[in-house]
């Protein structure tokens, strides 16, 4: 049961990464088209290293 808890959690956590991701990414494509591949891997960066403390505030 708690194991199936947990997935569930880090399922969320990392939707709710994606999804701001997303409209973040969008919003830069939207603004300037220049700075795209910079702002993209501060974005993988960021949602990498929130989904890496949940998963580890979860062990």
């Amino acid at each position: 049961m708690q194991k199936g808890t947990m997935n569930f959690v880090k399922g969320m956590g990392a939707g709710m990464v994606a999804g701001a991701a997303v409209a973040i990414v969008g919003k830069t494509v939207l603004t300037d088209t220049h700075k795209i591949t910079k702002g993209s891997a501060k974005i993988a960066r960021a949602a990498g290293d929130f989904i890496d403390g949940i998963q580890t505030m979860f062990k």
